[in-house]
């Protein structure tokens, strides 16, 4: 039966799921020059500064857009025009990295490691070591295409090691797996707005280490993500260069005050990881099978094989689950037909269990029986 008596669960790595409170901070208008507003703004930087322990060596500079945006941002103003990447790829959204560093006239090296494996530090040495003229190291830190957790605390430290800059995409990460800037040297750490600290798409921010950002005046070649003159602008007037996404910078600081009447990082972690428990639990029943192993999951968002019966199409799947109140995630690997299932946002271990359910009422009116994948199926046979 469609659930109409609500909003559909979002089953996805952004956008999420919102808390109530979160929706009703957008009902008021907010002048983008008014001191009031220009004080949420203060303190939404200082919070989310906060999370990532970062007050004493980082600043936290936000931009319109999203967290792609803010990405953009961060290599075009931190990477000099002359200057070399390395981008460490396991995933779709390590390949958008190393295609905008192109795009913006980067030299641009790609350290490629297959989907289902985290990135190794080891590699990371060895290429540094190979190459005295890469300067700047980029690495997604949780690849959403599949939910692969890379290690980041160890590529941390050798980037650093080998005297190079480290600029990590925390898109999916940020406020629920723990990062803490004292204990793992970053030059640039993005996020945004939609994901982990469950308020609405359309901000991105960049922690930037002010000893770095300090010199980068003129790097970029981009006016609107320009970071250096947006963190320049913001600390001289206190407001944002071009009209700001007002109702969701007031929505952004009402989510990290529920964030931290929650408990903080450690709590959301905690109730991810039991959305995570369940779901996995939940499909494992009905004969679905995880394309990662446990030990490199992160409890963000799970890729599933795509069942082998002929019945299955990912579209008629999405559809009737989605008529059943929950929004999945297509695949988004080219060699093995998957989906995903995200386990973040205002929801609990009750949303997952219905969402299991959901899904078990779909497979029935299917007619697909069990949920095997096609290697799995194909060895049965």
């Amino acid at each position: 039966m469609a659930n109409a008596s609500r909003d559909p669960i979002l089953l996805t790595p952004g956008p999420l799921t919102t808390a109530l409170s979160t929706k009703a901070a957008m009902l008021r208008d907010w002048g983008s020059w008014d001191s009031n507003f220009n004080a949420v703004t203060a303190r939404v930087r200082e919070r989310l500064l906060a999370i990532v322990n970062g007050q004493s060596t980082h600043v936290c500079v936000p931009l319109q857009g999203s967290c792609t945006f803010a990405v953009e941002a961060a290599v075009n103003t931190l990477v000099p025009r002359d200057g070399h990447l390395l981008v460490l790829v396991n995933g779709a959204y390590g390949h958008r990295l190393a295609k905008l560093a192109g795009l913006m006239g980067r030299r641009v090296s790609v350290h490629e490691g297959p989907e289902d494996q985290a990135i190794r530090s080891g590699d990371v040495a060895r290429l540094l070591a190979a190459d005295a003229s890469i300067g700047h190291v980029a690495v997604i830190h949780c690849e959403t295409s599949t939910g692969i957790l890379n290690p980041l605390a160890e590529i941390a430290r050798e980037v650093a090691r080998q005297g190079r800059k480290l600029i990590v995409d925390a898109m999916s990460s940020f406020a629920a797996v723990p990062i803490d800037a004292h204990a793992t040297p970053f030059d640039a750490l993005v996020a945004s707005s939609g994901k982990c600290i469950e308020g609405p798409p359309g901000v991105g921010f960049v922690f930037a280490r002010r000893s770095t950002l300090e010199g980068c005046a003129g790097h970029s070649t981009s006016l609107s993500l320009d970071l250096y003159d947006q963190w320049q602008y913001m600390e001289k007037t206190t407001q944002w260069r071009y009209t700001p996404p007002t109702h969701v910078v007031v929505a952004l600081a009402a989510a990290l005050e529920a964030f931290e009447a929650e408990g903080g990082q450690q709590a959301r972690l905690a109730r991810y990881t039991r959305n995570y428990e369940v779901l996995v639990r939940g499909m494992a029943e009905l004969g679905f099978r995880v394309f990662l192993a446990p030990s490199i999951q992160a409890p963000i968002i799970v890729t599933f094989h795509a069942p082998a019966d002929a019945r299955y199409s990912f579209r008629d799947f999405y559809d009737r689950v989605r008529d059943k109140g929950f929004i999945l995630y297509p695949g988004k690997l080219t060699k093995v037909e998957t989906f995903r299932v995200g386990c973040i946002g205002a929801i609990g271990p009750d949303e997952m269990r219905h969402a299991v359910n959901a899904v078990r009422d779909t497979l029935a009116e299917m007619g697909i029986r069990d949920a095997q994948p096609r290697e799995r199926a194909s060895k049965a046979a």
